[in-house]
């Protein structure tokens, strides 16, 4: 299901960025859903730091990263 075109995004990192409010969405939402899509504006951050961006979000979030195809990933709080 995590991998599934269905699923949609619930979550959108927009111009703000990666700011606490969006980390406790997160967390908030992990804890109701156990799995969560967040899609990232294109242009917010670099090619080369999407992986590490990705990273920060698990880390910070106490989250495993499912899957991450660009500029969406899956999260799983496992």
């Amino acid at each position: 299901m995590a991998l599934s075109r269905e699923l949609k995004p619930t979550i959108r990192i927009g111009k703000s960025g990666l700011s606490d409010n969006l980390m406790t969405e997160i967390s908030e939402q992990l804890a109701s859903k156990d799995i969560v899509k967040i899609k990232i504006n294109r242009g917010l951050f670099d090619k080369s730091d999407i992986a590490e961006v990705w990273n920060h979000i698990a880390k910070s979030t106490n989250s495993t990263i499912v899957s991450v195809r660009g500029n969406v990933g899956v999260l799983w709080k496992g």
